[in-house]
């Protein structure tokens, strides 16, 4: 089991030292959340608080990406970065490739490329994208995406993106996984037919048990079942020993822990020697038991 250390809207200072003790500790990757701006006005809820509120996300800080995987990528070795998740579809997927191909080329292939459509029309509208079939949209994202950091030429001639034949250099030396995040039924089925793995974004246990019975069936019946494919999930089960067993059994690869609630108004205001503090406590009690 690997173990991914999640941390998000805290003082944008601590990033580089949370990494390098991560690193120290035992866990294998961090996550790295993605906004891109705050509106003003919105009437959207965001799906994953009980009231839909997403007030917490007020005046928190957001490195953007691939700067900050760029940052914590020069003062590691061996940390992965995990996206948690790109909002991909709002965004160039040429320009996407040339950053994913670049950092996965400095840090020595060191990226998981989580990916999501976001669930805000404000995303899109400030970006200059349509709302509309950004499903779709998505997934000549990741074809794109797929293609260009794999080396080589690629022409591409779709419904929304059309370019000719072009290569990019550096790319990485070994395929950049491509993980999907989202619990809707297209989201299981895109992580099923072009991802290389899924990301969990939390909820009760049952619900986890319920989108793993799911997302198997799917990857069943697209004939992917076989194939390598990475599965990663926030569970409670990932707080114990036995639970981390448990996970393992049902095909999880990789559990993603924090040590506070994200979804609180105003600032953070834990210092960071209490956050490394808690990562060391949790590397001890459960990292160096599961894998010793």
């Amino acid at each position: 089991m690997r173990f991914t250390y999640a941390e998000a809207m805290t003082d944008a200072s601590y990033y580089l030292p949370l990494a390098r003790a991560a690193e120290a500790a035992g866990y294998a990757s961090v996550t790295v959340a993605d906004s891109l701006a705050y509106p003003q006005k919105s009437a959207t809820t965001y799906p994953y608080t009980p009231d839909g509120s997403r007030e917490f996300l007020e005046d928190k800080d957001f490195i953007e990406t691939f700067v900050l995987i760029a940052a914590m990528g020069a003062v590691t070795t061996t940390l992965r970065f995990t996206p948690f998740v790109l909002k991909l579809p709002v965004r160039p997927p040429v320009l996407v490739a040339k950053q994913a191909a670049s950092i996965a080329a400095l840090t020595g292939n060191r990226l998981a490329l989580g990916v999501g459509v976001s669930p805000w029309p404000e995303d899109f509208e400030i970006m200059g994208v349509p709302f509309e079939r950004r499903g779709r949209r998505m997934d000549e994202c990741i074809d794109v995406v797929r293609e260009l950091t794999g080396g080589g030429y690629f022409e591409f001639h779709g419904e929304f993106y059309d370019f000719p034949a072009i290569k990019m250099a550096p790319t990485p030396t070994e395929p950049i996984p491509l993980l999907v995040g989202g619990h809707s039924d297209p989201a299981l089925r895109r992580a099923a037919r072009r991802g290389d793995g899924w990301m969990h974004a939390g909820g009760p246990g049952e619900e986890l048990d319920a989108l793993l019975d799911k997302l198997a069936g799917i990857r069943r019946a697209e004939g992917t079942a076989d194939q390598p494919f990475e599965i990663h999930v926030i569970s409670l089960d990932a707080y114990t020993a036995d639970g981390v067993k448990r996970l393992e059994d049902r095909g999880v690869t990789d559990v993603i822990v924090g040590f506070r609630l994200p979804y609180i108004l105003g600032p953070d205001t834990e210092p960071l020697a209490d956050k490394i503090a808690h990562l060391e406590r949790y590397a001890e009690r459960i990292i160096t038991k599961v894998n010793p």
